[in-house]
């Protein structure tokens, strides 16, 4: 073990997360630096509607899939380690993404974006990183609490296009990669593993060919598709929707679309501490519940401000509760030495959930009659089967044992804690 870890007390445990929390949400920010000017871009490149879907997707796809080569290397060097090379990765496709932007050319811009998406893999460091931290009993809570740091999208929704008009666009993405810069140098003085971590040097391939054979990991995968998917789409399309939908300016789009990222963030680490309580199935049926109906409810186009912001406001608490659910199932149904794995393909997922609905919105789109129901429309039939597949197939109490290959082929027709 490593003899840093040695030294630090269980008490440091609060320090740490809040910490790991703090990375996450700089990071986020980074990953979503396109997301709230991309109806800027739109207009000065003069951008179809799918052409600006895939400028804000890109970095969602590599973020995503980066995540499951991230989740092994964690179990092996620790998060502390990770949490330090994801943020120095990150500054440089931030700031070349500026220079892209400056540059006025769409390519350049999609090719920083999909080096942006560095950034978003820092999700698969955190998770196993809190559960090393935390009992099992608190895992809930402590993985709600880092899931906590997509704030970040807040911040970048809220202030990123009030940068732009303060300092401009290219000074913009410097103070971010600055602030990255010194989060980077402050896990190097402050942060530390838990003194539980034990690095797990299998083979990366072989690890993550185990874990593909848990069924924990497909069923987790899917629900977190659904959720967390839903939550990246939204805080990185919502100002395009608002916009195009409501006509409201680049600015006042992002402020709104802060507001439903900061929703969905303080509702995660809720969902979390509630499964912790009352078990996570539970509270992942309330969320999808929850999402199908404020999904629908958004096709009919709600007037703006009260009503409007009302419905994606309560669509982001369901997202976040269901998200800080999931992952407590995540801790607790993982095989201790293979959480990385596991979480790295589950978070990998749930990016992947959050890649396609851009796209798919705007392909979508209807200009005559300036609507998306086509795209909010599959949002409830995915949160409806999600429902289903959750309430009939999915126990309220299963365990690690369980779910390794083999061990699940003869319990689970059981009827147990349905």
């Amino acid at each position: 073990m490593n003899t840093a870890t040695e030294r630090v007390p269980g008490s440091g445990r609060g320090l740490n997360l809040a910490l790991a929390t703090w990375v996450s949400a700089i990071n986020f920010w980074a990953w979503n630096m396109i997301g709230p000017l991309s109806t800027t871009y739109a207009g000065e490149l003069s951008l179809s509607s799918s052409q600006a879907s895939m400028l804000v997707a890109t970095p969602i796809l590599v973020g995503s899939l980066g995540r499951i080569a991230v989740g092994s290397l964690t179990d092996r060097h620790g998060g502390r380690i990770m949490f330090i090379a994801i943020s120095l990765l990150s500054i440089l496709p931030v700031i070349a993404v500026g220079f892209a932007a400056e540059a006025g050319s769409y390519p350049l811009l999609l090719v920083c974006g999909f080096f942006l998406g560095i950034a978003g893999t820092i999700f698969a460091v955190g998770i196993p990183f809190a559960n090393n931290w935390y009992e099992p009993a608190r895992r809930g809570f402590a993985t709600g609490v880092f899931g906590a740091g997509m704030v970040g999208t807040a911040l970048s929704a809220f202030f990123t296009p009030r940068f732009v008009n303060w300092f401009g666009l290219l000074a913009t993405h410097v103070i971010v990669a600055a602030a990255l810069a010194v989060t980077a140098g402050v896990c190097v003085l402050v942060m530390r593993n838990s003194p539980d971590f034990h690095p797990n040097t299998d083979p990366v391939g072989p690890k993550l060919a185990a874990a593909l054979k848990l069924r924990v990991t497909w069923e987790m995968s899917f629900l977190y598709a659904v959720v967390f998917g839903g939550f990246v789409a939204f805080s990185n399309y919502l100002p395009t929707y608002i916009k195009t939908v409501y006509g409201f300016s680049a600015v006042d789009a992002g402020a709104r679309t802060a507001a439903f990222a900061l929703a969905a963030v303080i509702a995660r680490p809720i969902g979390g501490a509630l499964s912790d309580r009352i078990g996570p199935k539970p509270v992942v049926l309330v969320s999808f519940a929850g999402t199908a109906v404020m999904a629908a409810i958004a096709i009919l186009q709600p007037p703006p401000e009260v009503w409007a912001a009302t419905d994606f406001i309560l669509l982001a608490v369901f997202l976040g509760v269901g998200a800080g659910g999931v992952f407590a199932w995540v801790a607790r149904r993982s095989p201790a030495k293979s959480v990385g794995s596991v979480t790295g393909i589950v978070a990998a997922a749930g990016g992947l959930g959050g890649y396609f609905p851009p796209l798919v919105m705007g392909a979508t789109y209807d200009p005559a009659d300036n609507d998306y129901t086509v795209g909010l429309a599959l949002l409830v039939v995915t949160a409806l089967v999600a429902l289903l597949y959750t309430a009939v197939k999915l126990r309220a109490h299963e365990n690690a044992a369980r779910d390794t290959p083999g061990a699940g082929t003869t319990t689970t027709t059981r009827p147990e804690g349905r």
